[in-house]
């Protein structure tokens, strides 16, 4: 499988939830969803139990679930077919005293199951049979060790369970702890390595993961010369792509597009160390090089790297290999290497935009990333906005007017190696941060921009539900043709600017979307508006008024254009102006809604017409 995703707790009644959030924070990154109207304040609230367990098991999400174990069985039966495949679902108990792992039990599920049985005192159901038998899964190794064979399995546990013994090869202390019986010539054989092995029929392959792959490049070089270098030196060497750890360089590559392809392809993080670092190593590289010290400050990057990766117990086993634009060489440690312990990574700046303000709008995509980040930096009132989604993780919070700052210190720490989510309400790129984070980038070294270490972070621009789509969706349709939307902020564009944008807008019947109309200070921008849109369509042209979308003081009116009343307005207002195209009709529930058509009517008409 790949690598396990955190779990999503499903619950049903409130003690479920108390639960929920106590045992929640044993796994990083874990999320509780929540049956809607029976639970409140959590990560995601859902309608039917059923279906939404069948969604999240169907792609590859963990689940425990705090509810009777027939709901989750009923929920995903149908859909088991391949059980390496599968990924963990638990039932636990309201009380906390019984945990069963239904599915996945080797691919994690065990695990979670003690870690949880553990922490409230309560019983691990776990009937796989080398656990009973052996307190020890063949097929789910502890962190740090891959097992190369797993179709081989069933034959050892078949040997074991009926009275084999097992022969070791290497070295595996959690092989040795466990109750398998050992012998010097056994029935099965545990092979630890990290070479390349072709196993017999009863044989099992487990490959530590020690081995560290120091790359260097030029800049520029392709990814596939530098894939193709690290690869054909592995398989010269026989060694097995498993036991790679991490691929390491120095921090000046960070931002190196085929460092981080080769990283992906291995299936393993990128690591940094500074030239300080690398410098250090410099009695124990095999090629030393005073042309790499006059360009990067280190007589090596990558026999450096790796080394520097290894520790001082560990070595080189592959010297330098070269190819036109890149280098490569193997270190390899004592025994698994934890990889949060090698440099640092490269640093990775997440612009999120969560939407108006309810969890409902946020996308996945959000809040993945906000999950993964460390640090949080945003305006206070959006970061509150992220209730427990923001807990356990570093607050930044900034006041309104300090964009600059806010947008400079998420770059720089960035830069420092630390995964980090600028928060933005909306859409991070609708009148929000991003773009002023590209300007940062932008800006030469006079201009007051930022290090260099922050321009080589990595930047994912998640795109979240506008304030502009929310105030549309909950009036109607009023964006169903041509728009566009204006700031009538004037501390950063001139009022003339606003107005000649205005004025053109009118001209061209654009349904027109109003952000920040007023605020304390100003109090007539939106008058004005309103007045020079008046010469170009009529009095009763619909408007919406759409104040604090997705919370609970939200708020939608529609009045039409003579009658817009600047009083009526806050900050937190977006006004929507309809186009001469756009209509306003009473519902049968007396809802008003206002749409503004794209001419289907018309083309039906048309084609019914020449049918006729």
């Amino acid at each position: 499988m790949d690598e396990l995703k955190p779990p999503i707790f499903i619950v049903l009644t409130q003690t479920g939830l108390e639960l929920a959030r106590r045992v929640a924070p044993l796994f990083s990154g874990a999320q509780i969803h929540g049956k809607k109207g029976r639970v409140s304040s959590t990560d995601f609230d859902f309608d039917n139990a059923l279906e939404h367990i069948r969604d999240l098991f169907g792609n590859q999400q963990p689940i425990i679930g705090i509810c009777a174990a027939g709901i989750l069985i009923r929920a995903c039966a149908h859909l088991l077919s391949d059980k390496t495949k599968e990924p963990p679902v638990i039932a636990l108990s309201q009380d906390g005293a019984s945990v069963v792992p239904l599915i996945g039990g080797h691919h994690g599920g065990n695990q979670m199951a003690t870690t949880l049985a553990e922490f409230l005192h309560g019983h691990a159901a776990i009937t796989t049979a080398g656990e009973v038998a052996y307190n020890l899964a063949l097929d789910d190794p502890p962190p740090g060790w891959v097992l190369a064979n797993r179709q081989n399995v069933k034959n050892v546990s078949v040997a074991l369970l009926a009275g084999g013994k097992a022969e070791l090869t290497g070295t595996a202390p959690w092989i040795k702890t466990s109750t398998i019986p050992l012998a010097a010539q056994g029935d099965v054989r545990f092979t630890i390595t990290d070479q390349v092995t072709v196993p017999g029929e009863n044989e099992l392959v487990y490959h530590p993961k020690q081995l560290v792959l120091g790359v260097g490049c030029e800049r520029g070089c392709s990814a596939d010369e530098l894939i193709n270098l690290c690869l054909n030196t592995l398989d010269q060497n026989q060694l097995a792509r498993q036991s790679i750890v991490a691929v390491t360089s120095i921090d000046l590559k960070s931002d190196e597009a085929c460092i981080l392809a080769l990283a992906d392809v291995l299936g393993v993080e990128a690591r940094f160390f500074d030239c300080h670092e690398l410098e250090a190593q410099t009695p124990r590289l095999e090629n030393p090089s005073d042309v790499v010290f006059a360009e990067v400050g280190c007589h090596g990057v990558c026999e450096g790297a790796a080394l520097a990766a290894v520790g001082s117990d560990g070595g080189l086993i592959v010297e330098k290999q070269k190819s036109k634009r890149a280098t490569c060489a193997i270190a390899r440690a004592p025994g698994p290497v934890e990889p949060s312990t090698i440099g640092k990574i490269a640093g990775e700046l997440y612009i999120v935009g969560i939407g108006p303000g309810q969890s409902a709008w946020r996308t996945p995509e959000a809040n993945h990333l906000i999950k993964r980040a460390d640090h949080l930096i945003g305006y206070s009132l959006y970061l509150d906005l992220l209730g427990r989604t923001a807990k356990g993780k570093r607050r930044y919070d900034f006041p309104l007017g300090a964009e600059t700052e806010r947008c400079r210190q998420a770059l720089e720490l960035a830069g420092e190696g630390n995964r980090v989510a600028l928060v933005c309400s909306g859409d991070a790129g609708i009148y929000a941060m991003a773009a002023l984070v590209y300007e940062l980038l932008d800006r030469a070294d006079d201009q007051e921009g930022v290090s260099d270490e922050a321009k080589r972070v990595k930047i994912v621009n998640a795109p979240g539900i506008s304030a502009l789509q929310a105030a549309a969706a909950r009036a109607g349709a009023p964006l169903g043709h041509d728009f566009c939307t204006i700031s009538l902020s004037d501390l950063l564009t001139p009022w003339e600017t606003i107005e000649q944008r205005i004025q053109s807008a009118a001209e061209g019947d654009f349904v027109i979307a109003f952000y920040n109309p007023v605020s304390k200070r100003r109090r007539t921008q939106l008058e004005a508006a309103r007045n020079i849109l008046l010469k170009h369509r009529k009095g009763d042209t619909p408007v919406i008024l759409a104040s604090n979308l997705g919370r609970e003081q939200e708020k939608i009116s529609a009045v039409t254009l003579k009658s817009l009343d600047i009083n009526d307005v806050d900050m937190l207002t977006v006004v929507i102006i309809g186009s001469s195209q756009s209509k306003a009709f009473f519902r049968g529930n007396g809802a008003i809604a206002i749409y503004t058509p794209r001419g289907y009517a018309k083309k039906i008409g048309a084609k019914d017409k020449q049918i006729s």
